[in-house]
């Protein structure tokens, strides 16, 4: 089992987990997050949730925001806050559809 897969178990299901394991107590009273951390820590499983970006080029929109962020800093340095505003909603925009494509 992955972190994935038992962060969607109820907490019944978590219970009947740790109750297969040797070693795990005190689990009847554990709350799923620490059910969770428990199992995972016990198993030696990554809690870690990695995230994949599905139909996009997550390097290449990285790279966009870095040089955004350098017209940013020499928008603010211009005091130029037509340009300032305008490179701030780029960076915005390309945030979220990274965010969006995190799966």
């Amino acid at each position: 089992m992955n972190y994935h897969e038992l962060k969607h178990k109820t907490v019944a299901e978590l219970r009947e987990v740790a109750a297969g394991l040797e070693g795990l107590t005190g689990y009847t009273q554990m709350r799923k997050d620490q059910l969770l951390t428990a199992i995972c820590r016990h198993q030696g499983i990554d809690m870690h949730e990695h995230h994949v970006a599905t139909g996009i080029d997550k390097t290449s929109i990285k790279r966009d925001i870095r040089a955004l962020r350098a017209k940013r800093d020499e928008a603010i340095a211009a005091h130029d806050a037509v340009a300032l505003k305008r490179v701030r909603r780029r960076i915005h925009r390309l945030k979220r559809r990274l965010h969006r494509a995190a799966v």
